[in-house]
Formats: structure tokens, sequence, C-alpha cells
């Protein structure tokens, strides 16, 4: 495997830990306000997040002879700037 891909497939496990965080919070938050919609929409948003880079991951350790190295740089600015995001929405939910 490709080092950069390496270095994506980390940043994509970091992301779903980061998710899981942010999904527990967020349920969290739901059952203590008792049917407010937004923490419920976050919720589901966090979760289908963390599904996509779980298979993310899955296909990234799976697949990878299947991608060529000109793609990598991308997969790899995708993932960091994920974790911008994930990181920058974690602060302000905190």
């Amino acid at each position: 495997m490709q080092p950069m891909l390496e270095v994506t497939v980390i940043f994509a496990i970091i992301n779903s830990v980061l998710l899981i965080a942010l999904l527990y919070i967020y349920v969290r938050i739901a059952l203590r306000s008792k049917g407010a919609v937004y923490p419920v929409g976050l919720s589901f948003f966090a979760f289908l997040l963390l599904l996509k880079n779980l298979l993310a991951v899955f296909s990234y350790t799976e697949m990878w002879p299947l991608f060529g190295l000109d793609i990598l740089p991308y997969l790899f600015a995708v993932s960091v700037l994920e974790f911008g995001g994930l990181v920058a929405l974690l602060k302000v939910t905190l």
C-alpha cells in the first residue's frame, strides 16, 4: 500500500472516531430535549457521515490496488479537509 494511502486511511479512522463522539453528543442532546428535531437531524447526519467513513476505510484497505497513483492526493485532501471540518464542528459543539 502506498504511504499516502496509509495516511489517508489513518485520517479516515480518526474522522470515524470524531464522528462517533459527535453522534454520542447529538443523541444525548436529542434524548434530553425530548423531541427536538434539530439534534435528531444532526445525529442522522453524523451517522451517515460515519457510514461513509467506515466504507472509505474498507474500500481504501481492500481495493487499494485498483486506485491509480494520480488519485491519491485527492483522496488525501478530502480526508484532511474532512478532519478539519469535524474538529471545528466538535469544538463548536462542546
